[in-house]
């Protein structure tokens, strides 16, 4: 098997790429398809939201900031990785890969902590309305703020010396230093892990079970006049929740996999495949958050549609005759 050398960013003893110059293409390719389908995506969201203003809802103005996140991994992360994997190997230089790996921290915390703030609103306005109606545009600004603040702590951590940034076995992209499992390493990845894996997953978990519960009570029962139930109405909430855990689950799980397996265990005995396809997976979530938290929205579906098919907003209907809460308000009142 061919090998090419690493770049010896963290002035570590140089290493050896574990893949293929092939193999590296193929990586590279996804990274390429990925890239475009992602921005693409994402992008039509942000121009949904800058032709109809009644979309511009505080609950919305997450999907927004959700969106930025995903836009800017595929605008830089995944443009740089596989510029070095067509290459062989990391060709950015140590500066490179130390901005290169905090702002994917930074966008991928950030991803996390806004899925988690949609969990929370989905909960307040469905299950507690007494606090939904509490909640002013102020209210949601400041969550979206927590998301991003905590985001960069997180990433800003390795910069200043707690673990470390440098390139991964596959020698064409940086993260988390995992091979270098010493104490500062496993402090801060048992910190990431419970602050932004195992407690978004629990508040997800308990928001959307709680959503499905109370949605299916409120049908049986013929209440569903008594809650919000924009959310209810665009698909069965029970399988969406679900959809949305397993997701989260399957993006990040792989990532956090490798690094408890770096903490605890030998870094060396990692499988190759693996230490590439965690960070391939957590990526992943750029391309599938369009689907899963806007197309499939009715009202965004109305609004992309008509954009594609060059409809002036007087010639649409995107909202429904049903009372607004805060989370449904213009964030601009």
């Amino acid at each position: 098997m061919k090998v090419f050398s690493l770049v010896n960013i963290s002035n570590e003893v140089e290493g050896k790429s574990v893949f293929t110059q092939w193999e590296h293409n193929i990586v590279a390719g996804y990274l390429i398809i990925a890239g475009v389908i992602s921005l693409t995506s994402n992008i039509v969201v942000l121009l949904m939201f800058v032709k109809f203003k009644e979309l511009r809802t505080a609950t919305n103005f997450i999907i927004i900031n959700l969106a930025f996140t995903d836009i800017g991994v595929a605008g830089i992360g995944y443009p740089m990785s596989a510029a070095s994997d067509i290459h062989g190997s990391w060709k950015f230089g140590h500066t490179g890969c130390q901005i290169y790996a905090a702002l994917n921290i930074f966008f991928g915390m950030a991803s996390i902590g806004l899925l988690t703030v949609v969990a929370i609103d989905r909960y307040i306005t469905i299950c507690r309305p007494d606090i939904g109606r509490k909640m002013t545009v102020q209210s949601y600004n400041l969550l979206i703020l927590a998301a991003w603040l905590n985001a960069v702590f997180w990433s800003s951590m390795p910069v200043v010396g707690w673990a470390a940034y440098a390139p991964d076995p596959t020698g064409a992209t940086c993260t988390i230093n995992w091979r270098q499992n010493n104490a500062s390493f496993i402090s801060y990845t048992m910190a990431v892990i419970g602050v932004n894996f195992m407690l978004p997953l629990f508040v997800m978990f308990y928001c959307y079970y709680n959503v499905s519960v109370t949605v299916n009570r409120c049908k049986t029962s013929n209440c569903l006049d008594d809650i919000n139930i924009e959310w209810s109405e665009q698909m069965d909430v029970t399988k969406m929740s679900l959809v949305m855990i397993i997701m989260f689950l399957v993006a990040w799980s792989p990532y956090s996999i490798v690094c408890l397996w770096a903490s605890f265990g030998d870094p060396k005995a990692i499988p190759a495949p693996m230490a590439i396809i965690a960070p391939l997976f957590a990526k992943s979530s750029t391309f599938y958050n369009p689907c899963i938290y806007v197309i499939a929205n009715k009202k965004f579906r109305r609004a992309i549609i008509g954009m594609i098919r060059c409809q002036t907003r007087q010639q649409m209907t995107i909202n429904t005759e049903i009372p607004m809460t805060t989370s449904q308000q213009t964030a601009t009142q």
